[in-house]
């Protein structure tokens, strides 16, 4: 399973979805360290919250979305 977590500093539902995340070692990408804001929205021109979290190359969305996706998915299982 390979997670990317696009997160920036003092964002309290990155660092939930980090913790939530902990296990399947994220690859986690910093804002203005690793990224730029332009960066940002040309990956994610819809978003408009962080953090942004890619499963298996699939834009999941933000952390409510990632809690959404729990529910339905395993990372046991390929989806």
């Amino acid at each position: 399973m390979e997670v990317e977590i696009y997160s920036k500093t003092n964002c309290i539902f990155c660092d939930k979805a980090k913790m939530r995340l902990a296990k399947e070692n994220p690859k986690i990408h910093m804002l203005d360290k690793d990224y730029t804001r332009d960066d940002f929205f040309t990956k994610f021109p819809n978003a408009r919250t962080f953090p942004q979290i890619i499963i298996n190359g699939k834009s999941i969305g933000g952390y409510h979305e990632l809690e959404k996706w729990l529910q339905t998915n395993s990372f046991d299982e390929e989806f």
